[in-house]
Order: structure tokens, then C-alpha cells, then sequence
């Protein structure tokens, strides 16, 4: 039976319970996802040779990461190719690429030094999205925005202004908005004697490149939280409550990752009440195992409740981000396995009778309720997604392309 036959039998099928499989695949279509630069090369990043710090940690050596520019966009490149929608790359500012001879730090770089990543971007039909790097960096090793040390924190105060126009430039040049995230490493291993002064510089800081003119509706500045990191087990400045506050009153918007809490918290059930408060929200969507692990995305329970969530509140109102980085399998087949994931997730709660199930609860039917949300577990939307691959020209089975590739092209390398 051919793609189109069953896909015509699941349309039918969902006809009975009140859902359209157009107007699903419609909606789908609609929905950008931010690909993260980082999967591609372990975070590795274009303007420092050093190891990754700041709570940073890639595990697995699987051979043939991008190791330079044209690598890495080659590399993405191929990952989109299986993956259906047109969508944004997510950028670090480490991610800067340099004239040969030329190099500048972090408080100078400048919108000239992601042209390159601009011209990939407009010739492909992205965006982009960004974010500041205040780690790995040798002024990022005990704090960066809540430094004691004046001279360090007014370094990181200059590197926010200058992303802030970066964003701006990415913004203009590509015709959609640019989501910028602060995210910090700075914290105590060890019990603080003092947390408000840290905290207070903080605020001080963001504060400080907050007051840099730039189109609001053109950049989204959002701030992202962390329960705990690598050598910050007993305090991370930039907690949620931290944030959360702080964007509520600074017109700016607060990012939740999905691997940033602890484990018996789930990011599903945090969405509907940031919604109620918030005009837009963002996402890092990434899976912890022990802790912020960084796994690659699977169609598990937590993403499409996830994915339940975005489409009951209004997909509009919520960026979705990806953040994971595995090096410890092929790094095409991560991005290419987790980004498909989340869309499938979303494609699962475009294809649930919202409405219908709402007047369940609402009617506290919650017997009828239950019966309806566990028989969908098993309609075929499987033919749907199949269907919407053939739409975008992507293959059902992407895993030989992989393999290709990596013959081809990622052995090669050295």
C-alpha cells in the first residue's frame, strides 16, 4: 500500500473523532525549531582552542565532528536534509568566524564576524537565533556577570551589548525575529556564605545590557535558568526563581530547559502557568537522564506532553529550541533523530481532539477522558508522519543516507 493510501485511511479514521490530518500537517508546518550549531562539533565553538569549562561536558570521542566552518555547515547542511519543515540554527557567539589573520575577544565581536553564517542562512530560507558564551573562556573560570571582580564583569556586560546587536543584524537581514539567550555558568560549589550580592550583580548586569537600545520586535532576549552544574552543585545565580522574576519585570522572557530541574519536575506542567502571565515563553528541549545530561531527544512521555502543551496555549506563543550534544554516536544521526522526534511529538498533539477532551474535564468526565487519551496512543499516526516526510521530500528511512555520509565524507576527517 503507497504512502498516500495510508494516509487517506488514517485522515479517514481521525474524521471520526473530530480530527482534520490537513489542518494537522497545516499547523505542523508552521512551526520553526531552533537546530543548536553545537551537536556538530561538541561545543566546540571557532574562536578558542581551549577544553570546554563552565559546567560543559561532552562524553564520546565518535570520530568525524566538524572541525571548521565549512565542515560544520556542510554537516548541517546534511542534517536538515532529513529533516521535514523549514526551520533556524541556533549560534553561539563562540561560534564567530574570523578573517584569516584576524581575531578579536568576546566584549569586541561584531555582526561582520557572523556574515558568513548570514549568507548560509538567507541562501537556505532560515533564521537564526544566538546566544552569548560566558563559558570556556579564560575570564569565565569562577564567574561572569556576578563577578566580584569589576574589570571581569564589565568584560561580560560588553559581550552581552555586542550580541545584542548581532541579534539585531540577524534580525534585519533575514526578515524574522532573533531569540537571544543569557544563560551563566556562575555558582558555588560549596554552601555560600553570601547568595544575594551575587545575585544582585547579576541582576545588575542584565540590567546594564538590557539598556542597549534594540528592536524589541525583532529580538526576544530571553534568560535561562539552572538548578545546578558541574562545580556549582550548592548554588547557581541564575536560579528559575531568579529569572523568572527578573523577566517578569524587565520585559524580556524566561527560557525553560527541560534538562534544568530537579528530577521529579517536569517542564510540561511549568508551560500553562508561565502562559498565563507571559506573552511568549521559550524552550530548550533536550533529555536528562541523571541530571542535565544533554541526551538526544527521543518520542518519549515528557516531549509530547511537552508537545501537548505548545499546541493547547497557542504554538505561536512559545520558541522552541533544541539543546543536546552527543559524542558519542554519529552527530548527523543525533541531530537528525532528535529534531525529527520533536516534530513528531508536536505532530502527535496536532492530531489530538483538544476540544473535545477539554469538555471531558470540564464536564469531569475524567473515565471518558482517560479511555479517549489512552486509545490514542495507538491511532496511526504513524501514515501521517510518513505522509508529511513525503510531502517535504525527506525519506521515512534516513539511516542509510547516514551511513553515507559518514563513508564519504566524516572519515575522511582526521
Amino acid at each position: 500500500m503507497s504512502v498516500e493510501s495510508r494516509y487517506l485511511e488514517a485522515k479517514e479514521m481521525y474524521a471520526k473523532i473530530g480530527v482534520d490530518t490537513d489542518k494537522a500537517i497545516e499547523q505542523l508546518g508552521k512551526i520553526k525549531l531552533s537546530m543548536h550549531c553545537w551537536q556538530g562539533d561538541d561545543v566546540q565553538g571557532f574562536d578558542s582552542k581551549g577544553p570546554l569549562s563552565g559546567g560543559i561536558q561532552t562524553t564520546g570521542n565518535y570520530p568525524g565532528k566538524a572541525r571548521t566552518p565549512e565542515e560544520l555547515m556542510a554537516d548541517i547542511d546534511e542534517a536538515l536534509s532529513l529533516i521535514p519543515g523549514t526551520h533556524k540554527i541556533n549560534l553561539h557567539a563562540s561560534y564567530a568566524i574570523f578573517d584569516e589573520g584576524e581575531w578579536v575577544d568576546r566584549d569586541a565581536i561584531e555582526p561582520k564576524h557572523f556574515r558568513k553564517w548570514v549568507e548560509f542562512a538567507k541562501e537556505r530560507g532560515l533564521g537564526l537565533d544566538f546566544n552569548p558564551t560566558f563559558f570556556s573562556h579564560r575570564l569565565s573560570e569562577d564567574a561572569t556577570l556576578s563577578s566580584e571582580n569589576e574589570e571581569i564583569r564589565q568584560f561580560w556586560v560588553r559581550h552581552g551589548i555586542q550580541c545584542l546587536k548581532i541579534s539585531e543584524y540577524f534580525a534585519e537581514e533575514l526578515g524574522q525575529p532573533c531569540m537571544m539567550n543569557i544563560w551563566i555558568p556562575d555558582g558555588f560549589k560549596d554552601i555560600p556564605a553570601d547568595r544575594i550580592s551575587p545575585r544582585m550583580r547579576l541582576k545588575k548586569s542584565l540590567d546594564e545590557i538590557l539598556a542597549t537600545p534594540y528592536d524589541h520586535s525583532k529580538v526576544y532576549v530571553t534568560v535561562e535558568s539552572k538548578v545546578f552544574g558541574i562545580g556549582v552543585e550548592s548554588m547557581t545565580v541564575g536560579s528559575h526563581e531568579f529569572y523568572m522574576n527578573y523577566a517578569a519585570k524587565n520585559d524580556c522572557l524566561c527560557l525553560l530547559d527541560t534538562g534544568h530541574y530537579h528530577p521529579t519536575e517536569v517542564v510540561s506542567d511549568k508551560i500553562s502557568s508561565m502562559l498565563c502571565f507571559y506573552d511568549k515563553m521559550a524552550l530548550h528541549v533536550s533529555r536528562p537522564v541523571r541530571w542535565d545530561s544533554d541526551h538526544v531527544v527521543l518520542f518519549d512521555d515528557e516531549t509530547r506532553e511537552i508537545a501537548k502543551e505548545i499546541v493547547r496555549c497557542g504554538q505561536d506563543r512559545v520558541m522552541i529550541g533544541m539543546d543536546f550534544f552527543d559524542a558519542s554516536i554519529n552527530r548527523i544521526a543525533a541531530w537528525a533523530t532528535g529534531m525529527r522526534d520533536m516534530i513528531k511529538c508536536l505532530l502527535y498533539a496536532e492530531l489530538m481532539p483538544h476540544k473535545e477532551m477539554a469538555k471531558m474535564q470540564e464536564e469531569r468526565n475524567f473515565s471518558k477522558l482517560l479511555v479517549t487519551s489512552e486509545e490514542m496512543k495507538t491511532m496511526p499516526m504513524g501514515d501521517v508522519w510518513n505522509y508529511y516526510l513525503m510531502l517535504n521530500n525527506v525519506p521515512e528511512n534516513f539511516y542509510p543516507e547516514v551511513e553515507r555520509y559518514e563513508k564519504e565524507v566524516l572519515s575522511k576527517r582526521g
